[in-house]
């Protein structure tokens, strides 16, 4: 796969733009655990190579572990994700696929009662920024860096 174009060279602006929404995401107060797990979802369901590869190196850098990195795609059937972390799964999941889903009532009410207003606007936010990069990566063919093993 070849990338289609540099879009933070094209429109740097606007990557600008988006980059300065993240930046506020994180500074909100919302958990970086959360905030990675919500961005690899997303990135799972969209299919973006490129995104999932950054967003579960970054989540282990910031000690999540490989087996909850491993299950997250089979979140509800495992013990490993908080009250907290599932209304956000599924609030993500919700969202993301929205032309589904039209984001339930059920999943609305669920994570209404993990999330303050102000935590659920930056969820929420968080979560259309990462589909958004999504698009984005996928749109110009971005390419995860590979890592290439030396044999011994």
């Amino acid at each position: 796969m070849k990338p289609r174009m540099n879009f933070y060279q094209a429109a740097p602006e606007t990557i600008k733009a988006l980059v300065a929404v993240e930046t506020q995401i994180t500074a909100s107060g919302l958990e970086q655990s959360l905030i990675e797990l919500v961005k690899t979802r997303a990135s799972q369901i969209n299919g973006c190579a490129y995104c999932i590869n950054m967003h579960t190196e970054d989540a282990r850098k910031h000690g999540e572990t490989e087996q909850r990195l491993y299950l997250l795609n089979a979140w509800r059937e495992s013990p490993l994700y908080s009250e907290r972390e599932r209304a956000a799964l599924a609030w993500t999941e919700a969202l993301t696929l929205v032309s589904e889903t039209h984001a339930p009532d059920a999943d609305y009410e669920a994570v209404r009662a993990q999330f303050s207003d102000s935590e659920l606007v930056n969820l929420t936010t968080l979560i259309g920024a990462i589909n958004a990069w999504n698009r984005i990566a996928i749109g110009f063919r971005a390419v995860h860096p590979v890592k290439v093993k030396v044999a011994a």
